[in-house]
């Protein structure tokens, strides 16, 4: 039975600066029924105040702490591990990196840097590597639905192009690493088998939670949704369900009472 909620926020609660219909009523109504909820995201184009802004504007209150986001574990990282950033990111995401400690060893930190990706930052990158610098990603995702409504390139692929030239693997920070998974399960005080994860990716929300322990993942036919995507998924989604209506729709049906 379910009794922790894990919910996508890009193409599942909102597509660009507006909400998925009926998303906003659909969360409160899993909050009136006392499902914890935590959002999780791997947008690395907008810092962690600019997303709760967004949701703030859409009528959704969200506390930061309840908020996930991999510049956040990557923040930690860094300081547990005494690196200095490297960064090849968004430039409105890099107020998530400031004020860390300087110290003599670096970390490449790779987000969605959009155009940022040129020769001359991927190569400085590559020559970090070559000299010694970890490697983060703080995503691995391949693809994005844009602005426009049509699908973008995503990060995932100069992250394996600097895997492929370096020949070092990265540390995935955001989903569908097992590690962010586990951190926001425990903030739910819950357990990853009692916890169910909503998302249009299938890699990332669904197969990745499901790989991580998680006990049910709902596949939403919204945002980068691509039909059939679930065809042939091992772990195959727990259910495919049109929008986050009907995903609450689906916890509520399934969630645990009197806990």
């Amino acid at each position: 039975m379910i009794s922790g909620a894990l919910i996508d926020l890009a193409g599942v609660v909102y597509l660009g600066t507006r909400a998925v219909p009926g998303a906003v009523e659909a969360i409160e109504r899993l909050r009136a029924a006392d499902v914890p909820i935590r959002f999780v995201t791997n947008t690395t184009r907008m810092a962690k105040a600019g997303v709760l802004e967004r949701l703030s504007a859409m009528g959704l209150g969200v506390d930061p702490p309840d908020l996930f986001t991999p510049a956040a574990a990557a923040r930690a990282w860094l300081t547990a591990n005494r690196r200095s950033p490297h960064l090849l990111i968004h430039p409105a995401l890099v107020e998530d990196f400031e004020g860390l400690g300087a110290y003599p060893d670096e970390a490449i930190v790779v987000g969605d840097a959009g155009v940022g990706f040129t020769y001359d930052s991927l190569n400085a990158a590559f020559r970090a590597l070559m000299s010694g610098a970890a490697f983060l990603a703080l995503a691995k995702n391949r693809y994005f639905l844009d602005r426009d409504g049509v699908l973008s390139l995503d990060a995932g692929g100069f992250v394996a192009a600097l895997e492929f030239a370096s020949g070092q693997q990265a540390v995935i920070l955001g989903k569908p690493a097992p590690d962010f998974y586990a951190a926001v399960v425990a903030s739910l005080g819950r357990t990853g088998a009692e916890t169910v994860m909503v998302g249009d990716d299938i890699e990332a929300d669904v197969s990745g939670a499901l790989r991580a322990g998680i006990g049910a993942a709902l596949l939403v036919r919204t945002g980068k949704y691509q039909p059939g995507a679930e065809d042939g998924r091992r772990p195959a989604p727990t259910a495919v369900v049109d929008d986050i209506v009907a995903a609450v729709d689906w916890i509520l049906d399934h969630r645990a009472v009197n806990r």
